[in-house]
């Protein structure tokens, strides 16, 4: 089984206590969002931190759907929740679109395909 890998980046507000509260959340999330992650087909799920800035890594059965997945995250009721308690730690991304969270970010190198 061959798995595609998303990268995405999201911030979290500038708040020391903040984001000590939001690595918590972290530390045991809710069952039921660990279970709409492994269901939308999703194999492994990573977020790195630097200062504010968050990184999401993804690696996704060929089945994976991004549309599917905002929608069935849409349909829960627990994700929802868990999404309105996450958003009060983060924050766009300053070329975010109104609405806006976690972007899709585009790769630009892969020492694989190098040459030499």
């Amino acid at each position: 089984m061959s798995l595609r890998r998303y990268c995405l980046a999201l911030d979290l507000k500038d708040d020391p206590a903040l984001i000590a509260e939001y690595k918590r959340h972290h530390e045991a999330v809710w069952p039921e969002i660990l279970k709409s992650i492994r269901d939308a087909g999703i194999e492994t799920m990573e977020i790195y931190l630097l200062g504010t800035r968050m990184y999401m890594i993804m690696d996704v059965r060929p089945e994976f759907d991004m549309a599917a997945k905002s929608a069935a995250d849409a349909a829960s009721h627990k994700v929802q929740e868990w999404e309105q308690l996450m958003w009060k730690y983060q924050q766009a991304l300053p070329l975010a679109k109104p609405g806006e969270k976690w972007m899709l970010m585009e790769k630009i190198f892969d020492l694989k395909t190098q040459k030499n």
